[in-house]
């Protein structure tokens, strides 16, 4: 309680993020990430952008359809994904990140691109080839000095929450307050990304809808979205695709919609991320999610 109150008082909401290489994003309006996975195993388009020319088209496609920022992962972190070694990682994505960068300046200079990985040297290598936001799922846990890189880089980092590892996080997960325990967690890791120089406006904060929840898990984090965005942190969901939604409505026993009929319901959860003040949207379907985050925010901001 004392810590959530401390961040009450001290954080406000920030209205853009200052990007390491002098750039900006605003804010003031729901901005879409798209993922581009370059893996051949991520549960719903594995292996279709593994060849960098593949990935930096898809990525180029995203950016036409709206996307604000472009998120190249080179390890999956689906359930029961296994680990993947910085060398391979980098091997994967930064020839993709340095040729989608220069398609980019030149095609749509104000799309950013980030890193999604756990790895202080990936995520430095992929600031080096023109990536200037890390996306860390394992909130820094994973690799001590990934503060430290955001620091000295000044770049914006994503906390995001997971209950152990993408192996086992789905081995009976537990929770007496999913929400609050999240937020606490969250809070936690937020703070010691301050303690080593991080600047309070450059973090943003992800529930990690599907890391380590039940389904019932999480929609009870869904309907209380907007407690993580009353922290003052920018917010961002990821829901995209996701098994739980496509059990939604089925039958007892029966299989979930495939995934890539989810389409509709992860466009639900972005208006309804929109109502509740969430910042950003990491999807694969890039348009369709545009449309949802434009018309609930057109909505909710007559």
């Amino acid at each position: 309680m004392l810590l959530e109150g401390y961040w009450s008082i001290y954080t406000a909401v920030m209205n853009t993020l200052q990007l390491s290489d002098g750039r900006t994003l605003d804010l003031d309006r729901p901005l879409i990430m798209g993922i581009l996975n370059v893996t051949p195993d991520s549960f719903s388009d594995g292996g279709r952008w593994i060849e960098p020319e593949a990935a930096v088209r898809h990525g180029l496609m995203m950016a036409r359809q709206g996307a604000d920022v472009i998120d190249v992962g080179g390890e999956s972190t689906r359930p029961g994904a296994k680990r993947v070694a910085g060398d391979e990682q980098k091997r994967r994505v930064i020839a993709v990140i340095e040729l989608l960068r220069k398609q980019l300046d030149h095609y749509g200079p104000d799309v950013a691109i980030s890193i999604d990985t756990t790895l202080v040297q990936v995520a430095t290598a992929a600031l080096d080839a023109g990536a200037t936001i890390i996306n860390d799922v394992s909130a820094g846990r994973e690799d001590d000095m990934m503060f430290t890189l955001a620091a000295q880089r000044d770049t914006p980092i994503i906390l995001m929450h997971m209950r152990g590892q993408p192996v086992d996080m789905q081995d009976d997960p537990q929770y007496e307050d999913v929400v609050a325990q999240v937020k606490s967690f969250l809070l936690e890791r937020a703070e010691a990304a301050r303690a080593m120089g991080v600047a309070q406006g450059q973090v943003m904060i992800d529930p990690g809808i599907g890391f380590g929840k039940t389904s019932s898990q999480n929609l009870t984090l869904l309907a209380g979205l907007h407690e993580f965005v009353k922290t003052g942190f920018a917010v961002m969901l990821g829901t995209s695709r996701k098994r739980f939604m496509g059990e939604i409505g089925r039958p007892s026993g029966a299989e979930p919609v495939p995934f890539h009929e989810r389409v509709g319901a992860t466009c639900a959860t972005t208006a309804l991320g929109v109502g509740a003040g969430v910042a950003m949207f990491r999807v694969h379907d890039v348009q369709a999610n545009r449309q949802a985050a434009d018309v609930a925010w057109a909505i909710t901001n007559p």
